[in-house]
């Protein structure tokens, strides 16, 4: 699902709804508070497009991005 193009992890994620979709992010949140490391991220209607690079590092793919990207994969799995 997730994609590494221009030092970026990417992916996007589809929901039921708005609900949905609002929900998968409130708990990614939670993750990335945990890890302190944020997405760049979008959200319309049931769609949600995830871009993951360390800023700190020069605007690279680290296994900051995987780590995150792995606990996204895994929220994830409870809307399937």
């Amino acid at each position: 699902m997730w994609q590494e193009k221009d030092n970026k992890l990417q992916a996007s994620f589809k929901f039921k709804n708005f609900a949905e979709a609002f929900a998968f992010m409130t708990e990614v949140a939670f993750h990335a508070e945990r890890l302190d490391h944020h997405p760049d991220w979008s959200n319309v209607w049931n769609k949600v497009d995830i871009q993951l690079c360390t800023h700190s590092a020069g605007d690279i793919v680290t296994e900051k991005d995987r780590t995150l990207a792995a606990a996204i994969d895994e929220v994830f799995t409870k809307y399937q």
